[in-house]
């Protein structure tokens, strides 16, 4: 005799689609936090795993007590945000209006798409030793390192939210008496804000990793030419303390953003 199998007992953990209470949302944030730093710290314990290759959790904060104190910390911080603010709004900058005219205008996509498909493809990284000949190992050559990873995956994403703005929008907007500019200023571009922050929330993150890249390569100062010392050294402590700040600065950055969204498109929240 075949019996059936009992279902999990429905409860608001496990409904799809269903939001949280704020206390179980906070509960679940901090325990996403806690137990990796638990399991780190049981490890560097009791594991034999020597201290060089896996340092503790305390050893990681003095390690980083000891960057602050030296006045490493905020130097190499400071450097490496704004070279990722740099090249990442100044591609941003050219991203945002090529993508609207790329996702408005059919005749202006299939001119552009293709090239910026294959450049896409190519790792921005390999970029690194035409840079460097083109120019130089300073402040630029990182830069735009960093606008050449980003510019076209930001583009591609403005694009795509474009080309689905519904129909029924700019049929109004022609019925009412709208011109073409005022259909891009007025009813496309408002409506694709969102997707806009979205796409920078998202394209950060290869930002943070490209300034690393190139700091790894060529630099005087910042989070990933520290890191280089650190592996030079053998101070493990000290790359675990630069990567601790680069995700948290990361995390910052996109909480900044979805705070942006709130914040400015609200009437975008449940759209």
């Amino acid at each position: 005799m075949t019996t059936t199998p009992k279902l999990l007992k429905p409860t608001i953990f496990w409904q799809l689609s269903e939001e949280i209470s704020e206390s179980l949302k906070w509960v679940l944030m901090t325990l996403s936090i806690v137990i990796p730093l638990v399991i780190w710290l049981l490890v560097s314990s009791f594991a034999p795993i020597e201290s060089v290759f896996l340092p503790s959790p305390l050893a990681v904060i003095q390690a980083l007590v000891n960057l602050w104190q030296q006045g490493f910390l905020i130097q190499d911080t400071v450097t490496s945000f704004l070279r990722v603010v740099g090249g990442f709004f100044l591609g941003g900058f050219f991203a945002i209006p090529l993508g609207i005219l790329m996702g408005a205008f059919p005749s202006i996509r299939s001119l552009t798409e293709p090239i910026i498909g294959v450049v896409r493809y190519m790792p921005a990284p390999a970029f690194i030793p035409l840079l460097v000949i083109y120019l130089g190992i300073g402040e630029t050559s990182k830069v735009m390192l960093i606008f050449i990873g980003t510019i076209f995956f930001n583009t591609l994403m403005i694009m795509d939210a474009v080309k689905f703005i519904p129909k029924e929008l700019i049929e109004v907007t022609y019925t009412l008496g709208g011109l073409r500019k005022q259909i891009l200023l007025q009813v496309i571009t408002p409506y694709v804000i969102p997707n806009i922050l979205d796409a920078f929330r998202i394209n950060m993150a290869a930002a943070w990793n490209l300034v690393v890249v190139a700091e790894l390569l060529a630099a005087d100062n910042g989070l990933g030419k520290r890191i280089v010392l650190a592996q030079k050294f053998l101070r493990t402590d000290e790359i675990f303390a630069c990567l601790i700040v680069l995700g948290v600065i990361g995390f910052a950055l996109d909480l900044s953003f979805r705070l942006l969204l709130r914040w400015t498109c609200k009437w975008s929240v449940n759209r």
